[in-house]
C-alpha cells in the first residue's frame, strides 16, 4: 500500500486538474453560446441560398459558370477543417479519419502520383498533415482569432482561382457539423465543381414561376461565387461551434473522472492512515507490555 506522503501528493495533483478541467468546461460553455448563436443565424441563409440557386441552375441547359465544370479528376484538393488547440476529445481526430478515409476511396491514384493537396484550416490539421509528407497550401491558423466572413472569403478565392485555373480539378470539404453541444458529426461534401441538383430532387422541389430581372444565367453567375464563400463559411462556423461543444463535453467527463479518482485516493489514505495507526498502538501495547514484563 502507497505510503501518506504519496497519497496526499496525489490527491493535491487530482484536485488542481479537476480545477483546471472546470475552468475550461466554464470557458467552452461561454464561447459555445456566441458560437451557436452565429451558426444558427448562418444556416437559414447558407441553406435558402443553396436551395435557390439549385433551383435556378437546374432548368439552365448548360451552366456558364466555370466553377460547374465537370472535369476527371486528376488534382484533387481536401480542406479540412479542425481547430488550434486539444482536449476536446476525438474532434480533430474524426475530421483526419474521414479526410484519410475519402482519399484512400475516391483517390489513391491521385495520393500515389502526388497529386492530392491539403488546406487545413486549424493548426492541429496542418500540424498532421506536414509531418507526413502532404502537400499543404497556406497557413490558415489565423482564421479562428478573427473568425468573418470577409477572412474567410480570402481562403475561398485563392481556392476558387485555383480551380479555374486548373491546379484543382475537385475540391471536396471534411468538417463537424454542428447539432447540439453533445452531438457533432462529420460531413464531407463537394465543393468544387458545385454539384448540380438531382434531376429527382429537382422533380420534387416545389416549380415556382419567378420573373427574373437581370437574366436567369447572369444571376446564376454571380450566385455560384458567393454560394461557395457562404458555405466554407458556413463549415468553419459549423466546426467552430463543434469545437466548443466537444471541449466542454470532454473537460465535463474529465472533471467527473477527477471526482472518481479523488474518491478512491482519498478510500486509500484512509485506509493507509487508518493502518499506520493500528501499526503504532501495536507497538505501544507491544512496548508496554515488554515492560511490565521486565
Amino acid at each position: 500500500m502507497a505510503n501518506l506522503k504519496e497519497v496526499r501528493n496525489r490527491i493535491t495533483s487530482v484536485s488542481s486538474t479537476q480545477q483546471i478541467t472546470k475552468a475550461m468546461k466554464m470557458v467552452s460553455a461561454a464561447k459555445l453560446k456566441r458560437a451557436t448563436n452565429a451558426i444558427v443565424q448562418m444556416r437559414p441563409y447558407a441553406t435558402k441560398l443553396n436551395e435557390m440557386l439549385a433551383n435556378l441552375s437546374a432548368s439552365l441547359e448548360d451552366a456558364s459558370s466555370p466553377y460547374m465544370q465537370v472535369r476527371e479528376p486528376v488534382r484533387v484538393l481536401i480542406i479540412t477543417v479542425t481547430s488550434n488547440r486539444g482536449l476536446a476529445g476525438a474532434f480533430n481526430t474524426n475530421v483526419i479519419k474521414a479526410a484519410n478515409n475519402l482519399v484512400a476511396e475516391k483517390y489513391a491514384d491521385q495520393l500515389r502520383a502526388k497529386n492530392v493537396s491539403v488546406v487545413a484550416i486549424g493548426k492541429k490539421g496542418q500540424e498532421y498533415y506536414e509531418r507526413r509528407k502532404y502537400i499543404v497550401i497556406g497557413n490558415n491558423n489565423e482564421l479562428f482569432n478573427e473568425l468573418s466572413f470577409e477572412n474567410v472569403s480570402v481562403v475561398t478565392e485563392a481556392i476558387m482561382q485555383g480551380f479555374i485555373n486548373g491546379d484543382y480539378d475537385r475540391v471536396e470539404l471534411v468538417y463537424n457539423h454542428f447539432k447540439n453541444a453533445a452531438v457533432q458529426y462529420i460531413v464531407t461534401e463537394q465543393l468544387l465543381p458545385v454539384p448540380k441538383q438531382d434531376q429527382k430532387e429537382a422533380e420534387k422541389a416545389p416549380q415556382v414561376d419567378y420573373i427574373l430581372e437581370p437574366s436567369q444565367e447572369e444571376i446564376v453567375t454571380e450566385l455560384i461565387p458567393k454560394n461557395i464563400k457562404v458555405q466554407l463559411y458556413k463549415a468553419v462556423l459549423d466546426s467552430h461551434a463543434s469545437e466548443h461543444g466537444a471541449r466542454m463535453t470532454a473537460m465535463d467527463k474529465a472533471t467527473e473522472n477527477a471526482g472518481d479518482l479523488l474518491k478512491a485516493l482519498k478510500l486509500s489514505y484512509n485506509q493507509a492512515r487508518q493502518a499506520a495507526i493500528t501499526t503504532e498502538l501495536t507497538e505501544i501495547v507491544s512496548g508496554a507490555a515488554a515492560l511490565s514484563n521486565g
